[in-house]
């Protein structure tokens, strides 16, 4: 006789955990703290920067001093700048080869990927290998920038978080964007640009509920930073305006012109990543010593290189640099950043490219202000507006561009040139790179495409198509009654219930069959086995796995905290959503 399975009472524990997995409120928590630690993340990675480049250098920010000597070593002068990179280089080399080789590069790419592919794990020694890494880098003179890595170093915090309590993927991915939201708030002071920069470039969705966790973990963010940095614009710029609405067909040239400065940095990056791995030869913990050499010798020539740079930005938007000039910085930092990553070191290129849009624009700027000094505002402005022309040439993202660029400078007075530059140089940028971007075409050399269009199974869960259960068979089920319930289901596989209603795993009509011929005396108990998992929050495709790995045409559906059964799945319910999906496509 079949018996009804007993529900089973799930502990408080239990009941807390799947809180915090599933529900609004638990995402909202989790948001919360995954902010906190990405700010004092924040506060410690500029710490490690600060320090490292003071040591390395003997200044504050050597990109400001001028290839002025290490006041601890003066009989070196400024030759000194060609040891630094090597002895950073012997340092974070070994230490990203042997813990953490997905920190090597510019950080953004491993987060998309992990995001897009891997349902957001990422491991968590990330969060320190690349913290030490790119602040050795920086600090040695690498000419990275500080958000690639942040963003990486609170992404792998929020992947580590969700994965501690096992979140479902879809939660997990967006833990990871509420790192990399509250990584980006903290360090450029940036409470609105976070959020748009998880959202446009790691999620690549605007969904409400991710949406709002996201933002929790940015505002979180920037409380803890700016408990320490202070609440103050990144950049501190005099106060700059327009002087005629003509100036606005200048500013769809100067989008055209710095979206394609901001494709040429792209292609020059990747192009110099394959010149040093077709010359090394060596092994991999050696190359970012080896190679700094060469970054050592142009720093030598060029040493407003050194590190991020943001002083000589600052002076050349205020002014202070004449034409011939901006344009070998901004030659200068393509080179630079490109031989940087091509070496194996660890930065982002964020910053870079709003380097090199701020002296290409302000390059501009002093052409048009020349040609007409009367109807032109100060060549600033224009460098101002470059500085997001070019971040939207290479990546792409407009809406990001527009928020980050007004909160680093607090110019509120040009959100109407900045919109129309940034918009014309994405398009330029769509033109002239195609479907990649300085982000994708990572992944895309690597054989990775996160911007193919996903199947019909694509982010179905199995919840979504679940079907009810069928009834359970006792353990001690005879074999006869079995068979003809296994006949009966259609399914030719069944759950097996024990004394206390617990799930003990499945019996087959195949194995009911072969104990019955052999006239053995046993009950459904002694032939269950444990099929593949399935869960709630397993993937369509994950579900798809296992039913092909199954003696049947259906399975049960677990809770994986629990173990009891929740419903079931087959690959009728499977093929009716591949088939539904595919007559939407």
């Amino acid at each position: 006789m079949l018996r009804e399975q007993r529900p089973v009472r799930v502990p408080a524990r239990q009941s807390w955990s799947v809180w915090l997995r599933e529900s609004p409120s638990g995402l909202a928590v989790l948001a919360v703290a995954i902010g906190a630690g990405a700010g004092l993340g924040a506060i410690v990675f500029r710490w490690l920067i600060e320090t490292f480049t003071h040591v390395f250098s003997g200044h504050t920010d050597y990109s400001a001093a001028g290839g002025e000597p290490h006041p601890w070593f003066t009989a070196l002068g400024p030759w000194f700048v060609l040891i630094v990179p090597v002895l950073a280089g012997l340092i974070y080399g070994p230490l990203v080869q042997r813990f953490a080789p997905e920190a090597r590069g510019h950080g953004v790419p491993e987060v998309m990927y992990a995001v897009a592919e891997r349902g957001g794990r990422i491991p968590a020694q990330v969060t320190v290998v690349k913290a030490l890494a790119s602040a050795l880098t920086i600090g040695s003179g690498g000419s990275v920038g500080r958000e690639g890595p942040i963003v990486q170093i609170g992404s792998a915090l929020g992947s580590t978080f969700g994965r501690r309590f096992r979140l479902p993927e879809g939660r997990l991915r967006v833990l990871v964007a509420c790192g990399a939201a509250g990584g980006i708030a903290a360090t450029f002071n940036a409470p609105m640009a976070g959020p748009f920069f998880a959202m446009e470039l790691i999620l690549r969705d605007f969904a409400v509920e991710s949406f709002g966790a996201v933002v929790l973990a940015s505002v979180t963010a920037s409380v803890v930073g700016r408990a320490v940095f202070g609440d103050v614009a990144f950049l501190d710029l005099p106060p700059f305006t327009l002087r005629n609405p003509v100036e606005y067909l200048l500013f769809i040239v100067l989008g055209v012109v710095v979206g394609a400065g901001g494709v040429l940095f792209t292609k020059v990056l990747y192009w110099i990543e394959d010149a040093c791995d077709w010359v090394w030869r060596g092994p991999e913990w050696l190359r970012p010593a080896v190679g700094g050499l060469l970054l050592g010798g142009l720093l030598l020539v060029l040493p407003e290189m050194y590190g991020v740079g943001y002083p000589v930005l600052q002076n050349a938007v205020e002014g202070d640099y004449v034409f011939g000039f901006l344009l070998v910085l901004m030659i200068g930092k393509i080179v630079a950043t490109s031989l940087t990553i091509g070496i194996g070191g660890s930065g982002g290129v964020f910053a870079p490219s709003l380097f090199i849009g701020a002296m290409g624009g302000t390059a501009f700027g002093v052409v048009v202000h020349a040609w007409l000094p009367g109807m032109t505002a100060s060549p600033g402005v224009y460098g101002l507006i470059g500085m997001g022309a070019a971040f939207a040439g290479a990546a792409r993202a407009p809406i990001t561009a527009v928020i980050i660029l007004f909160e680093l400078t607090g110019q509120y007075t040009i959100i109407l040139p900045l919109m129309t530059a940034i918009v014309v140089a994405t398009l330029t940028g769509k033109a002239l790179l195609g479907p990649s971007t300085i982000y994708t075409l990572k992944l895309r050399r690597r054989g990775v495409d996160i911007d193919r269009r996903p199947g019909p199974l694509a982010g179905k869960r199995v919840s979504d198509v679940l079907e009810p259960l069928p009834a359970p068979l006792p353990a001690d089920t005879a074999l006869r009654p079995a068979a003809r319930a296994l006949a009966l289901s259609g399914h030719g596989i069944l759950p097996v219930t024990g004394p206390d209603g617990r799930y003990q795993g499945c019996v087959t009509a195949r194995a009911v069959a072969e104990a019955l011929t052999g006239d053995q005396d046993e009950n459904t108990g002694a032939l269950a086995e444990l099929p593949p998992l399935v869960t709630g929050q397993s993937t369509l495709t994950e579900a798809l796995d296992a039913l092909t790995r199954a003696a049947g045409t259906g399975l049960p559906v677990l809770d994986r905290e629990s173990g009891t059964l929740t419903g079931w799945i087959s690959h009728e319910a499977i093929l009716a959503t591949v088939h539904t999906g595919q007559k939407g496509i």
